[in-house]
């Protein structure tokens, strides 16, 4: 019995055709190790080259200044209700001073209306050229008495709400002095808000 061998031909070597190799950019990695130094330098690097910068905020024309906040409970039938009673004095240290009550429901409602009742009473206060008043002034509102004093080189000599409402008015030198035991802020700025008004420039 003959048996036939099958010989298999291997091609040459050097006759086989070059295949193309593409290569392809692996993708990058979404989770980059924690260091704390590089990450915080990106950061810093991305803020200060493409970042926005916010402009500055502009200071308002007024300056404001609460001076008295009270809580109020009102006892009704399902239990005790409460509002809120803010006093704010605005003024541009340039001679515009004013005096404003509100009240609401919560604090920032209180302020929206103190300060626009503040605004709405605005005045100019008569003063001479070094910031003084021209001559002495009193008023009483209320229970409230203030007396106001001008004196040449003492600065701003006062007390309670009477300083804030002189400051934010831009009055100084003088000297003040409060005639009653009450304590009550607002009917003291009121009274020297009404003293103010009595000025005139001789």
């Amino acid at each position: 019995m003959t048996t036939t061998m099958k010989q298999e031909t291997i091609p040459d070597v050097e006759n086989v055709p070059e295949v193309a190799v593409v290569e392809t950019a692996l993708p990058a990695q979404t989770h980059l190790p924690r260091e704390r130094g590089r990450v915080a330098l990106r950061g810093r690097a991305s803020r200060a080259g493409g970042g926005r910068s916010r402009p500055p905020r502009e200071r308002g024309e007024f300056e404001q200044i609460t001076i008295d906040a009270r809580r109020v409970a009102r006892v009704m039938a399902g239990g005790r209700r409460f509002n809120f009673s803010l006093v704010i004095i605005i003024g541009d240290k340039k001679g515009r001073v004013g005096v404003g009550l509100g009240k609401g429901v919560d604090t920032a409602l209180a302020i929206d209306k103190a300060t626009r009742d503040a605004k709405k009473h605005l005045f100019t206060v008569a003063r001479t050229a070094s910031g003084s008043i021209p001559h002495q002034v009193a008023a009483k509102y209320a229970s409230s008495t203030v007396e106001i004093i001008p004196s040449k080189g003492r600065g701003l000599v006062a007390g309670s709400a009477v300083r804030t409402v002189l400051d934010l008015a831009g009055v100084t030198d003088v000297v003040t002095k409060i005639h009653s035991r009450s304590k009550n802020k607002l009917t003291i700025a009121r009274a020297t808000v009404e003293a103010l008004k009595k000025l005139r420039v001789k």
